[in-house]
């Protein structure tokens, strides 16, 4: 709240008691035979007491609305924070999220053989993936629960991939949430990135759904070099 608010708030206060002191003597004083003079010059100085004590009672009311709103106006400031605050974090990927969308299972092709073996998928057919549902309006996207940020690490680790520096193992579950015809049309159009992954030994299987939960990022957000630019 306002700093000068309670100054003033204090002010009237004292200033009312003064008031109520002085005319509570100049009530006692009456009674042992004031001159009539005196005592009509204590009449006038009572009306005045009770003048000014009436305009601090109206000030004081004036100060009640003002505080009552200052109120207000601090909790309406506070939600706008909060909702903004709430705006950051769901574009940041803090916040889990939720609506319609695509699942996609990738997994090896145990049917076909390459080379010496089977082939493993790697982090480049999953970065892949994240880049064409990017592409096609992917609002939030998970893969294995690892939520994807612009600064999510996709990379193979042996014969694991590490996502957000956390080991996944297949088959990998990707989510998606967007536009559910949108986002598996874009991976399933002919000669598309199903069809090149098929050819390569990695079966990828798109479900649309009407709900799909992306958990919120867990990781840190650190940053050890770079600083905010100040303007000016």
């Amino acid at each position: 709240m306002n700093r000068s608010i309670y100054i003033s708030i204090l002010a009237v206060f004292l200033m009312f008691g003064m008031l109520l002191s002085f005319q509570f003597r100049s009530n006692g004083s009456n009674g042992g035979g004031v001159p009539t003079e005196r005592y009509h010059e204590l009449t006038v100085e009572k009306l005045k007491v009770e003048t000014d004590i009436a305009q601090l009672e109206e000030e004081s009311n004036d100060l009640a609305v003002k505080i009552a709103d200052a109120g207000r106006g601090r909790t309406t400031a506070a939600e706008a924070m909060e909702k903004e605050l709430d705006k950051i974090q769901l574009r940041a990927g803090l916040i889990a999220v939720t609506g319609p969308g695509v699942e996609i299972v990738v997994k090896n092709d145990s049917s076909a053989q390459y080379g010496s073996g089977f082939y493993n998928i790697r982090d480049e057919n999953l970065l892949l993936l994240v880049n064409d549902l990017r592409g096609a309006g992917a609002e939030a996207i998970s893969i294995n629960g690892q939520r994807i940020l612009a600064t999510s690490e996709v990379r193979q680790a042996g014969n694991h991939i590490n996502v957000n520096l956390v080991k996944i193992s297949p088959p990998y579950n990707i989510k998606a949430i967007g536009n559910p015809g949108q986002l598996k049309s874009s991976l399933e159009i002919k000669d598309g990135l199903v069809e090149i992954l098929a050819a390569n030994g990695v079966l990828v299987e798109v479900r649309q759904l009407e709900q799909v939960s992306v958990p919120a990022y867990s990781g840190g957000l650190g940053f050890d070099y770079a600083k905010h630019v100040q303007k000016g």
